[in-house]
């Protein structure tokens, strides 16, 4: 098509000749150039726009067949946000992979149509990826790490977790570092791909936790009814009540000695509350224990 279109132009043999010898592969390259490039481009717009359409949905959990006229809570407003930011992050993860798959394809595809043998090429990029990947193997760990932290939501900003190496709040997450800062105030660094143990004080619920020791000398029962009634006043204030998810327990006697009995009590709270409850129960616990003259124990 190129050498007849030069020939319709020109109507000359001398010109039609060396077009056809030192010019038709050079304007057929450029013109597969252009359309792959152009088909490219056009296939990774959709995708990108399809990938951020799904990931978008599942973000704002309207998704089709969902109920979205539901009243929406502090806790469901804080998943909302955490289900946005790991989405965020999957979407650009996906369209990243998804521009590399499609320009390559574009590439080879040009490369092929020039007549270029792909093989030595083809070996060659498998040997220089293999020693790339061996030479950043612990980067490669800590992505895939970090991308499967992401879909199984192992955990998220503002949780609190302890990998095993440092404990803290959550303040940033990505797919090769995760960012804590501890009670502190030290910003802790960590590989997503070294943690091997991860605990989460802040997923689904928390449990407030009062171990109280009191004199070795005092009614069990009376221990346990006043703190039954100090607990049931904490979960009926206003100010509490959305913090705490069930009614308050005292399990009972955790521990004896011969100077001190140290009593349990336990109150199911929404995430990340539990301390915040803790601390306000100890504290009307010691106003109670004062007001009735309960002794407390020693635990020395």
């Amino acid at each position: 098509m190129a050498c007849r279109t030069a020939w319709n132009f020109s109507r000359s043999e001398d010109f039609t000749r060396f077009f056809h010898n030192w010019l038709d592969g050079l304007v057929t390259a450029l013109i597969w150039a252009v359309l792959a490039l152009i088909a490219a481009m056009v296939c990774r717009y959709y995708v990108h726009r399809l990938i951020t359409r799904i990931t978008g949905r599942i973000a704002t959990g309207t998704m089709p067949g969902r109920n979205r006229a539901k009243p929406e809570g502090t806790a469901t407003v804080l998943m909302r946000e955490r289900r946005r930011q790991r989405m965020e992050t999957l979407g650009s993860v996906l369209r990243s992979i998804a521009s590399v798959v499609i320009y390559g394809v574009a590439l080879f595809t040009v490369l092929g149509e020039i007549g270029l043998n792909l093989t030595p090429i083809l070996t060659g990029a498998t040997v220089v990826g293999a020693a790339v990947a061996f030479g950043a193997q612990n980067t490669i760990k800590d992505l895939l790490a970090g991308l499967f932290m992401l879909l199984e939501d192992q955990y998220g900003v503002g949780d609190v977790v302890d990998t095993g190496s440092a404990k803290g709040t959550v303040e940033a997450v990505s797919l090769r570092i995760t960012r804590l800062r501890d009670v502190n105030g030290v910003v802790w660094y960590v590989r997503n791909g070294e943690i091997n143990r991860l605990g989460n004080e802040s997923q689904n619920w928390g449990r407030a936790l009062l171990d109280v020791p009191v004199a070795a000398d005092q009614d069990v029962d009376v221990i346990r009814k006043l703190l039954q009634e100090t607990a049931d006043v904490l979960v009926a204030d206003p100010d509490w009540e959305e913090m705490i998810l069930e009614e308050p327990t005292v399990w009972g006697v955790q521990s004896l000695t011969n100077d001190a009995m140290v009593v349990r009590i336990t109150i199911k709270t929404a995430p990340n509350q539990q301390h915040k409850v803790t601390r306000e129960l100890r504290a009307r616990v010691k106003r109670a224990f004062d007001e009735a003259g309960v002794a407390l124990g020693s635990l020395a």
